[in-house]
């Protein structure tokens, strides 16, 4: 039986989808984070392990062809880490050739079959791309959260605690998204929250975003002006672009769910509008799309992504 590989990996975590030829998912598999630019070659063990657990009780010299969406793919020009994912897809048994293409381009794959367009993504991170005929040719964005990842969860989280902490004036916070931040970091005071910020990693502000998108979602003025701005800087973003040259596919957690940014950057954009489906599966139709004819695979996007 031929099947094929399709990977997800990002900043948070690395996911895998094994495929038969139809395009029926007959495994799955997941592991920690697998962004090389962050993680280096630990990044490759990662990804290697959730691609093992797809595999499962399946022949890794079965899969015929693979294709990995990953965030950060760009270091892949650097020999130790090329040498690392390649020795990796080795371990795993595998014997085809896996493409590695930016995350961008499985997430657009994700949501449309139409070979060029613009994908805005909105999760941890932020960035914006445009493909043409399934390349990346320009991007906006993506510097990370410290030089930019405007609109994305680890924006909101960051910008949510900042203003928290600004308008914390007196011995107790204000009700609503500022009292729950503050329960959920743990602090009383100000000057608690400053020490609790200074110790968190990044991911920390980023676990902030669902409350803040919730307390838009209850009417919290807050939160609701945050994620009015997230979505003004996401918009912004992806007109850095100019026009596209197909659909848009919007895609990450702040985008693909049911959120205030998510209903403001609807409410903004024109034209032609999808949704990504699961980047994984987008890589795997990919992974098809090696291997068999155009019309076959337009129909197996219906089957897989719609």
């Amino acid at each position: 039986m031929d099947l094929v590989l399709g990977v997800d990996a990002g900043g948070t975590a690395s996911r895998a989808v094994l495929a038969t030829r139809d395009g029926t998912v007959v495994g799955r598999g997941s592991a920690g984070p697998g962004n090389p630019t962050a993680a280096g070659p630990a990044a490759a063990r990662s990804i290697g392990a959730a691609v093992r657990e797809a595999l499962g009780e399946h022949d890794p010299a079965s899969v015929r062809s693979g294709v990995a969406g990953i965030a950060g793919a760009g270091i892949m020009a650097d020999p130790g880490i090329a040498a690392a994912f390649t020795a990796e897809w080795g371990q795993c048994g595998l014997t085809c050739r896996v493409t590695v293409v930016g995350d961008a381009v499985t997430a657009f794959a994700a949501g449309t079959s139409a070979p060029s367009g613009a994908v805005l993504i909105a999760g941890t991170g932020a960035v914006a791309a445009r493909i043409d005929d399934w390349r990346v040719s320009r991007t906006a964005d993506g510097l990370g959260w410290l030089l930019g990842d405007e609109g994305s969860g680890m924006w909101l989280g960051l910008q949510a605690v900042r203003s928290i902490a600004r308008a914390w004036s007196g011995p107790t916070v204000d009700a609503g998204l500022a009292a729950t931040i503050a329960g959920q970091a743990g602090v009383t005071s100000c000057d608690e929250l400053v020490r609790w910020a200074g110790r968190q990693q990044p991911a920390a502000f980023a676990a902030l975003a669902p409350l803040v998108c919730a307390g838009a979602m209850a009417g919290d003025a807050l939160a609701e002006r945050l994620t009015a701005e997230a979505a003004d800087r996401l918009v912004a973003t992806l007109a850095e672009l100019g026009p596209p040259p197909g659909p848009v596919v919007l895609a990450g957690s702040l985008l693909t769910r049911t959120t205030a940014v998510r209903t403001a950057v609807l409410a903004t954009l024109a034209g032609s509008v999808a949704t990504a489906r699961d980047p994984a599966v987008g890589a795997a139709w990919l992974a098809l799309r090696q291997i068999t004819d155009q019309e076959e695979t337009a129909r197996l996007h219906q089957r897989m992504l719609v």
